[in-house]
């Protein structure tokens, strides 16, 4: 083998004479004191174009962790992480360039654009197509910490270094030089690279590249590397050395993954087996050892199973660490080797590797399911998701994305993703594809045409037209559907049975495609659960007819095997004779959509509030994990405190677009019958449509909603307060403007509200604002003014409130709504006024205007301040004020407000100040979901 690899070896180096790799030589110098490497580094630039070169562009990605401005500093931002905002300057990296010179020691001119990670070097001598220039670079390169995106300094003082040296940018028709932003996707040119690296003698340094000498001193030791046809030099240096080298016969890996519950001897035959199953799928790896990392992994980890606590171990021994080693090993053996554009041709990597893994898991686990073990356990066993089998996470999670209309096409840059479409959705979308170009060509043409891709264009610059060229090549049916209408385009797949015709002893099936695109789908004759036939449609658009054979065929289905990524499996099947297509299935608890049956699910649930107490009911509704177009709910509930049934429902029907900026529209009817006070109940009903509106790009994050709703309210009459309507109804139409990011968060909306009684007009601005030097400033205006009020109530609960609204339309989640003294009256919800101190005027029946501000102290300690003026009929207009600290514990979500001075005066010396501290609090799961999951969607 040996052998063999230097002949290998040698052909590419004179292949690379022939193609013009660019030489890079790397000396380096560790300087652990300062987490920092001393770097002199010699390129020898080769323009492979046809273009006289005047500059030559650099990848100074090490510098991209500079500042909180750079391309990478707003993505952290953008993404909701704010540790690397927050993080001192010492831990972030930079690069210090020291000279740049070329091969007579004269300096070169160069800088740096508007992004902080690219250089430009402007040459003193034109560069000519297929000659070479060589420069030297001097420079010192400060790590970051790895929190950020793992590579960096570790807490242990080891170093995982990736980006850490300048490299060439590639040069096309234009400069393919583009900054960092966490999506690993630098675009390089395979070069021939030497690295001297000199370190402390306690440190090992563990390398894909050929290590060609290692020579020990008194305090130091220097390793010198090399290797050819290399796009990236990935280094770790450790302390302690936790790589082995497990050998197969196609190549080694030098691999830190570990799993204590299988043995050396099993972890070196898991690995044997996966590098014999990508050379049979692919072709031969080029090179004689691949590393293998725990960073490496946890980067691009098995979703699912890296979810999971470690006392948790649903799979049988060494499946974990096999799914693990599969997908790392998979994804640097195609990113070594296939030279495609990393951030605008990336989706056939990631469509390829998932689909190597479908493909291994279907030869080696075919019947392991997505839960492991767990779907045996009888609480578990009942449930859809315990029949699915492993491979069918992949379609349920793009799904995912689909269903809330946040899917992405598999084309648009990597950059443009979202984080659940970079990390997850999209490359699962593309290796079902594939599975589906698979099915629909027969496993053999794919099988073929993926290999001699890898074949023909190993190590070399290739794009995903050449794969498409492939595959017409060794088949005779289209495929031009694949590229066009599956991986370049938005639009959700769904196909639909409109209508059966016997037809003497054949059956005449006419399919819709609901989505304008032109795709083939498989159509199944099923007589219980067996497959009678199966016979491809071609690709179409609109409405097709077919024809198949009658014969013991009791029902139709589309896309049967699930093969198809489609957005509504529901609609696919029809009865040749009978109603009902698919059965009614009653399951506890929510489950996944099991399409085969229409499912209702039954819930037990509890909530509380002060008048019904704790109450327990049970919730009939149709939602399951995906979201469906119609939703409802019945959630009929007994309090145990007010010794009453009481509960809520709702049905919702959300028509979502796919392709324009209104993206969503709402339609509904909820209802609901609570406690209001001590024994006394309210009934609601409203009728409402929303409208919702976003940029082209998803990942910005700026909305815009227009709700238009009729709330209805039918109250006991409270024999107290006589004087206030106890019935009445409110015509609401709201406009809302979001735009919230961690940096500058900004929120308006514009409510109008009119009822027999009252008209009134009022808008709340909001705004945020975080600072580089960690201050935080909150600042909210909110203006409103009755139109009309005719009320002429001294309860003021139509009225605006200072501090505590009335919330005459139901919609705050109050524990105790009407109470005004007690722990449950300090509740504050910030709305309208916006004050924490209860002062007087609370209310105002003729117009109001404040101002709330905080800005940050320490931490997590804010000082608040609020203005405002309040003018009542036959009053007149008052300027109230107050202050005090806020302790945010969980933005919007936890928080304590001390009043300090306000027109009351000094607070904590009146009375009673405990009474004084307002608080808000959130239990909603739904809510607070929305914290971790942001940074995803």
């Amino acid at each position: 083998m040996k052998q063999k690899n230097n002949l290998v070896l040698l052909l590419f180096l004179l292949s690379g004479l022939l193609h013009a790799q660019h030489r890079i030589t790397i000396e380096a110098t560790l300087l652990p004191d300062s987490n920092s490497i001393a770097i002199t580094q010699q390129i020898e630039y080769f323009n492979t174009s046809n273009t006289v070169l005047n500059e030559i562009y650099l990848n100074d990605w090490a510098n991209s962790f500079s500042s909180k401005t750079t391309p990478l500093g707003k993505r952290f931002s953008e993404n909701y992480d704010s540790s690397f905002h927050f993080e001192k300057d010492k831990n972030r990296g930079k690069t210090t360039i020291e000279t740049i010179v070329n091969e007579t020691n004269s300096p070169l001119p160069w800088e740096r654009g508007a992004a902080a990670d690219i250089l430009k070097i402007t040459l003193d001598n034109p560069l000519q197509p297929n000659e070479s220039y060589t420069f030297t670079c001097t420079y010192t390169v400060k790590l970051p910490n790895d929190k950020f995106t793992r590579y960096g300094v570790t807490n242990q003082n080891d170093y995982n270094l990736q980006y850490w040296y300048l490299s060439p940018a590639v040069y096309t028709e234009k400069w393919e030089a583009y900054s960092n932003k966490n999506t690993d996707d630098l675009y390089l040119t395979p070069s021939t690279f030497s690295v001297a690296f000199h370190t402390p003698k306690t440190y090992t340094l563990t390398s894909d590249l050929d290590v060609i000498s290692e020579t020990i001193s008194e305090e130091n030791k220097t390793t010198t590397l090399q290797g050819n046809h290399r796009s990236r030099v990935i280094l770790y240096l450790e302390k302690q050395p936790s790589f082995e080298v497990i050998e197969t016969d196609k190549l080694a890996i030098v691999t830190n993954l570990q799993d204590k519950k299988i043995t050396p001897p099993i972890r070196a035959l898991v690995i044997d087996r996966i590098a014999h199953f990508l050379d049979e799928k692919l072709g031969e790896y080029p090179f004689e050892k691949m590393v293998i990392s725990e960073v490496d992994y946890k980067k691009n980890p098995v979703y699912g199973l890296n979810q999971l606590p470690n006392f948790i171990s649903p799979f049988p021994d060494g499946f974990e660490y096999d799914m693990e080693q599969l997908k790392t090993i998979s994804r640097n053996y195609i990113e070594n080797t296939l030279n495609l554009h990393p951030r605008d041709d990336y989706w056939l990597s990631g469509a390829l590797q998932i689909y190597l893994m479908m493909e291994y898991v279907d030869t080696y686990y075919p019947k392991m399911k997505i839960i492991g073990n767990l779907s045996d356990f009888w609480i578990i066993k009942w449930a859809h998701g315990a029949d699915l089998e492993f491979n069918d996470q992949y379609p349920l999670l793009y799904l995912n994305m689909a269903r809330n209309n946040l899917h992405q096409k598999l084309t648009l840059p990597k950059d443009s993703l979202l984080k659940f479409n970079k990390n997850i959705a999209n490359s699962y979308y593309g290796g079902q594809g594939l599975q589906y170009l698979s099915d629909y060509l027969g496993d053999e043409v794919l099988s073929k045409s993926i290999a001699q891709f890898y074949t023909e264009n190993k190590l070399k610059p290739t794009t995903s037209d050449s794969f498409q060229k492939i595959i017409e090549q060794n088949t005779t049916l289209p495929v031009n559907w694949f590229f066009e209408d599956y991986v370049d385009s938005r639009k959700t797949i769904d196909f639909k049975i409109k209508k059966i015709k016997k037809q003497g002893d054949s059956l005449r099936v006419q399919v819709k495609n609901l989505n304008n695109s032109t795709l083939p789908v498989p159509l199944f004759g099923i007589n219980k659960k067996e497959v009678i036939s199966k016979k491809w449609i071609p690709p179409f658009i609109d409405t097709t007819s077919v024809t198949i054979a009658a014969a013991d065929i009791r029902k139709l289905a589309l896309n049967y095997e699930s093969v198809i990524p489609e957005y509504n499996l529901r609609n696919n099947y029809k009865k040749v004779k009978g109603l009902l297509n698919r059965p009614i299935q009653f399951r506890i608890f929510q489950d996944i959509e099991d399409p085969h049956y229409n499912q209702l699910f039954f819930m037990p649930i509890f909530e509380y509030n002060l008048y019904d107490g704790v109450s327990a009911g049970l919730k009939l509704y149709n939602k399951t994990v995906l979201p469906k177009g119609i939703h409802y709910k019945v959630e009929p509930q007994f309090g145990f405190r007010s010794k009453n049934l009481i509960g809520s429902g709702s049905i919702v029907y959300t028509q979502r677009l796919d392709t324009e900026n209104l993206y969503s529209m709402r339609y509904g009817f909820s209802g609901s019958y609570y406690s209001y006070d001590q024994d006394l109940f309210y009934k609601k009903f409203t009728p409402f449509i929303t409208f919702s509106f976003r940029e082209n790009d998803l990942r910005n994050n700026k909305k815009q909603f227009i709700n238009i709703k009729n709330v209805n309210v039918y109250r006991d009459e409270d024999p107290l307060k006589p004087n206030q309507e106890p019935n009445y109804s409110v015509f609401n139409a709201q406009y809302v403007y979001s735009n919230p990011n961690l940096i500058n968060y900004f929120r308006g909306v514009a409510d109008y509200q009119i009822s027999s009684k009252f008209s009134k007009l009022f808008a709340t601005l909001e705004y945020r604002k975080l600072f580089n030097n960690n201050r935080q400033l909150n600042v909210r205006l909110f203006a409103g003014a009755f139109l009309f009020n005719d009320t002429g109530s001294d309860e003021h609960f139509f009225d605006f409130a200072l501090d505590r609204p009335t919330d005459y339309l139901f919609e705050y989640g109050y524990y105790g709504r009407s109470e005004d003294q007690g722990l449950f009256s300090q509740q504050f919800i910030v709305s309208e006024g916006g004050f924490k101190s209860q002062l007087t005027p609370a209310f105002a029946d003729s117009w109001m205007t404040t101002i709330n501000a905080s800005t940050n102290i320490w931490s997590w300690i804010y000082a608040y301040g609020d203005v405002g003026l309040v003018h009542n009929k036959g009053i007149g207009t008052k300027a109230v004020f107050d202050s005090g600290i806020r302790v945010n514990l969980v933005a919007d979500y936890f928080e304590l407000y001390f009043p300090i001075y306000s027109n009351l005066g000094f607070e904590p010396s009146l009375s009673n100040y405990d009474e004084k501290v307002r608080f808000t609090v959130t239990l909603s799961p739904k809510t607070l979901l929305g914290l971790f999951t942001r940074e995803w969607y």
